[in-house]
């Protein structure tokens, strides 16, 4: 007979959250507050007077839960194993706290991913309309952080908007990443980078201010930079529009 397993990864640093991660997949349809649901469900606890975030995966089809049981790691696993390799970097994501997988009938079911909440107020969702003036230095703050990213080796796969987090505090602005569990580390070239806004949302104008400027940090030809950001971005929207309608366009295609 297969048995049923759960696997719980608590981050030592972290520990005094132990019984809490215990019970989580008791207690998660019952108890926090609800701040994502689609496939996957986000929610936030407060634990002794902290704000915990708990990401609950939706179970994969079976050929998926074949290949993260035998093949691959979860994405419980690689989004805590992620964490930890940023934050070593230098790189700003929330603390992890644990993973927790959990196998029925010998193959991956339930994952959740905990965290701490991030405290950071804004995301780039903010550019996807509107002007740039007054906004300038959010952006080259923005692409000197790309720029960083992917000199130090690290590609984020879903560069998007709403995993982008930042504030600005005493006039200086920081960022935060969120949703790792899709991350790339080695060597990032020119084109790769320049490839990687394509997911951002946001008129001509952004894109230029922030490719020009990370094309200067990395030493390469902004006018090239400029043009193969623009042409992913526009093969990506119009790929991603043809299968998820959404409100409007969030570049002029």
């Amino acid at each position: 007979m297969i048995m049923n397993k759960t696997t719980i990864v608590i981050n030592p640093q972290q520990i005094q959250f132990a019984d809490f991660v215990q019970a989580i997949h008791r207690r998660f349809d019952k108890e926090g507050t609800v701040i994502f649901k689609n496939r996957n469900e986000i929610r936030v606890f407060e634990v002794n007077g902290i704000s915990i975030n708990v990401k609950r995966f939706h179970t994969p089809y079976l050929i998926n839960r074949i290949i993260y049981t035998f093949l691959s790691r979860s994405k419980a696993k690689r989004s805590y194993q992620f964490a930890l390799q940023l934050r070593d970097m230098g790189i700003d994501t929330p603390e992890p706290v644990a993973y927790i997988c959990i196998k029925r009938g010998g193959l991956l079911d339930e994952s959740y991913y905990i965290s701490r909440q991030a405290d950071y107020p804004r995301n780039m969702y903010e550019f996807g309309q509107g002007g740039i003036i007054g906004r300038e230095h959010i952006l080259e703050a923005f692409a000197t952080l790309t720029a960083s990213l992917h000199e130090k080796g690290i590609f984020h796969k879903d560069y998007s908007p709403g995993n982008i987090l930042f504030k600005e505090e005493n006039g200086a602005v920081s960022f935060c990443l969120v949703d790792i569990n899709r991350m790339r580390f080695g060597p990032v070239s020119i084109r790769q980078g320049c490839a990687n806004f394509a997911r951002l949302w946001g008129q001509r104008p952004f894109f230029e201010l922030v490719v020009r400027k990370y094309a200067e940090i990395r030493q390469a030809d902004s006018t090239l930079c400029i043009q193969q950001a623009l042409q992913a971005r526009c093969k990506f929207w119009k790929r991603y529009t043809r299968k998820h309608p959404v409100p409007f366009l969030p570049l002029d295609i």
